[in-house]
């Protein structure tokens, strides 16, 4: 148990962490992906997959905790790295100048602390509710069926009209700007992952940022249009219960 600690806290060892728990991370973001945006295919769609993700009882929260230990394993080996790193050279360079790096990876550290604090928003807008007076959690019918309400939920979160206003367009900016710096973020972690896990090869390397950054464009535009299509008003409902 030892060596596993020691390695698991060597510099090669935190490496295999954050890239492994990244993966895990990019594989829940785009599957996260994919179901927000049944949003456009209207209310009944996607509130029956809020009623399906809230029927799990249990092993929802068994999902949520899960999730949270890769969260804090990908920004605690993150941060043992920076501090390995500083450890290594106290002192910095006078001067700067980047050559192969790219602007992602020299705002990995900025982005990062960003997109956390989206999380927690996000989880306090619309899941808890707290940063969202008007969010309607599920309810149980006459009929013993779970009745969700994501649809409205979300259209009420982003939808230029009726109260708080401002707020709700400070919350559209809020989250492109966080799925700007998502897509960043994503776009040179997967392809460092692919590097540190060996799988990288200079034939491929090419193919690999190329892949990586068309998926990361997916993420960003799928995720922002959502809050987007709702301000402009493509996305609307009747709402309420």
């Amino acid at each position: 148990m030892r060596w596993f600690l020691k390695f698991a806290g060597s510099t090669i060892g935190l490496k295999i962490v954050m890239a492994v728990s990244g993966l895990l991370l990019f594989g829940f973001v785009i599957g996260h992906m994919l179901g927000n945006l049944q949003v456009y295919l209207g209310a009944e769609t996607l509130n029956a997959y809020g009623a399906t993700l809230q029927g799990m009882g249990p092993l929802l929260w068994v999902v949520r905790l899960g999730l949270l230990a890769i969260v804090l394993a990908h920004i605690g080996s993150s941060v043992a790295l920076v501090r390995l790193s500083h450890a290594a050279r106290p002192q910095s360079y006078k001067k700067v100048q980047p050559r192969a790096s790219t602007y992602a990876s020299r705002t990995m550290r900025v982005s990062g602390p960003i997109v956390l604090a989206f999380i927690i928003f996000h989880i306090l807008h619309l899941t808890q509710g707290a940063a969202h007076p008007e969010l309607q959690h599920c309810v149980t019918g006459a009929d013993g069926a779970l009745q969700c309400f994501v649809h409205e939920n979300v259209v009420s979160a982003f939808s230029l009209t009726g109260a708080n206003v401002a707020y709700k367009a400070f919350s559209v900016v809020f989250y492109v700007v966080a799925m700007v710096l998502l897509g960043l973020h994503l776009g040179h972690g997967a392809y460092s992952m692919v590097r540190t896990l060996g799988l990288s090869n200079p034939r491929y390397d090419r193919i690999a940022r190329a892949l990586a950054t068309a998926v990361t464009l997916v993420i960003v535009i799928g995720n922002c249009s959502i809050p987007i299509a709702v301000a402009v008003g493509l996305v609307r409902t009747a709402g309420g219960h």
